[in-house]
């Protein structure tokens, strides 16, 4: 619960060539031996994620990516995973080696290039500085800062650069407090069912409680076969009524009318995502012909029960429906597809795993490629006939 998710750090990825220093830059800035470091070419072949803090940041996620400039098959398939963090990056530290920085610089500018295009803050860092001959200030023309990871040479002002390029401010935001004052009743609503994780709440429902109360409201929790007696005995109506987009029918029958209602989902969407966006990818329903192909999308991996939202659940009920013969093919994880022209819709779970700009790029893509795409929480609520209701508190 004390543990900030890894969707909400910001998230800071080093790029460049193999050998030039990305690990050892990321221990210097952490003050720690968290990325193995070796002279040997290509030590990191997969992206490596270090959760720590910067002040006065607060959460960060550092992520470590293969170099470059890799050879062979695998080689491009680890350049392919190092330019797909770029999706999730709020700021990338292009990292190149001082004593070869007026030499070829191609691999460096290429990344550049790609920061500018979309739109991400970039600082060019010349590392190994200690291993200098030139003048420094014959180098440094040829990036922003130099730095030595292995003496500690500028990392403090780097450190402050970081801070400069990604604001304390732009990183705030609400999941629901927004739509709350002070001595607000919330009410929650959290079945208790085989697909509910033992001991513990899920994600989305402990980052909504902690949003509550840090508005000054006060978060009661209930099942959802518990609603009615619950809302009998508050002894006021709530300001809210938040439950799990699975219990949508039956909450919003116990709901009197009068008591906004909404999903853990639907605020997901609205908070990492583009919740007008996902209201259109609705009406996609309507649309839907035999054979058309839905690609059911996930920001984590997880171990899937018999009866899972987005392979069984959501599938079946699209079906029922739209009463037509549909094809669902599913992503996980980091993984979601470059091309989506093989699908009439996208659903997408709220991302609660997932950055706010890796939500945007997916939803970004979706767009540009013209396929609709909606969230779990926003097309049951449209399945179940409670759509209207269920965005009114935002309207």
């Amino acid at each position: 619960m004390n543990e900030t998710p890894k969707g909400e750090r910001i998230h800071i990825a080093l790029f460049g060539r193999r050998n030039a220093g990305k690990s050892s830059l990321i221990n210097a800035i952490t003050g720690q031996d968290l990325a193995i470091v070796s002279d040997v070419k290509g030590t990191t072949t997969d992206p490596v994620y270090k959760a720590m803090e910067i002040l006065p940041l607060g959460p960060v996620m550092l992520v470590d990516t293969p170099g470059l400039d890799d050879e062979g098959t695998l080689g491009e398939e680890r350049i392919r995973k190092a330019r797909s963090v770029l999706n999730k990056t709020d700021l990338a530290l292009i990292v190149a080696d001082g004593r070869e920085a007026s030499a070829d610089f191609s691999f460096e500018k290429t990344i550049l290039e790609l920061t500018k295009r979309k739109n991400i803050p970039a600082i060019i860092v010349l590392n190994k500085q200690d291993e200098w001959t030139s003048e420094e200030d014959q180098i440094k023309k040829y990036g922003d800062i130099c730095v030595s990871s292995k003496t500690g040479y500028h990392i403090h002002e780097l450190k402050e650069m970081m801070t400069k390029q990604l604001p304390v401010e732009d990183q705030t935001g609400k999941i629901v407090g927004d739509l709350l004052s002070p001595g607000d009743f919330v009410v929650l609503v959290v079945p208790i069912d085989s697909a509910a994780p033992k001991g513990r709440l899920i994600l989305p429902q402990q980052q909504v409680i902690r949003d509550v109360l840090e508005s000054g409201a006060t978060a009661v929790v209930c099942r959802d076969t518990e609603l009615s007696d619950t809302l009998a005995r508050l002894g006021e109506k709530p300001r809210l009524v938040i439950t799990d987009s699975q219990a949508f029918a039956s909450v919003s029958k116990d709901t009197p009318e009068d008591i906004p209602l909404t999903s853990f989902s639907i605020l997901f969407s609205r908070y990492k995502g583009d919740l007008e966006t996902q209201l259109q990818g609705v009406r996609t329903l309507e649309e839907l012909e035999d054979g058309d192909t839905i690609l059911m999308a996930e920001g984590c991996t997880h171990h899937r029960q018999c009866d899972d939202i987005g392979t069984v659940k959501l599938p079946r009920w699209i079906q029922e429906y739209t009463g037509k013969k549909l094809q669902f093919e599913t992503s996980s994880g980091g993984g979601f597809p470059e091309d989506l022209s093989k699908y009439k819709m996208v659903v997408h779970c709220g991302g609660c795993t997932l950055s706010k700009k890796e939500m945007a790029f997916r939803i970004a893509e979706a767009k540009d490629q013209n396929v609709p795409i909606v969230n779990y929480g926003t097309l049951i609520a449209g399945l179940k006939g409670v759509l209207e209701r269920s965005i009114a508190p935002f309207r």
